[in-house]
């Protein structure tokens, strides 16, 4: 009897556990605070690269299947459109102008992070010659974050 009991609670035991779940899946906490940090090294890198004009830099912050919306053009598919786009970019700029970006705000879960950031672009002499706001949506992977999408506005007029 004590067997037939035994065997039952175990075939039981499972049902009543799922049965006690609410259906959602936990994910993960981010440590936003840290993790800032680490996005905010992305950007200055990305930045080192548009400055330094080389696409492979700038490219490393992207996934393979990456989508980058740009500001007044049609978006750049998979990571090696990404590359093409800015080494045309770097190609045709002679203005010498740097970017600088900085993340305003994080947002994330498990392998999942939205950043809000902004951008400022300087000419040689360091005055601002357009400012605005992005936005990155990142998922890690073997422990490093990639941006899978991103897009910017300028806030001054065209």
């Amino acid at each position: 009897m004590k067997k037939k009991f035994r065997i039952a609670l175990l075939a039981t035991l499972p049902v009543l556990l799922f049965s006690c779940s609410n259906g959602e899946k936990k994910t993960a906490a981010v440590d936003l605070d840290k993790t800032k940090v680490e996005i905010q090294a992305m950007e200055d890198a990305y930045a080192a690269g548009e400055k330094a004009k080389d696409a492979d830099a700038v490219v490393a912050y992207y996934a393979d299947n990456a989508v980058s919306y740009h500001r007044n053009e049609a978006p750049s598919v998979g990571k090696a459109a990404i590359k093409e786009y800015h080494a045309a970019r770097f190609a045709k700029d002679s203005t010498g102008n740097t970017e600088v970006y900085k993340v305003v705000d994080l947002f994330g879960e498990g392998n999942m992070l939205v950043e809000v950031g902004s951008f400022s672009e300087l000419n040689p002499a360091g005055t601002e010659v357009d400012m605005g706001f992005y936005m990155s949506y990142f998922q890690k992977t073997d422990g490093k974050y990639h941006c899978v999408r991103d897009m910017s506005i300028s806030t001054k007029p065209k």
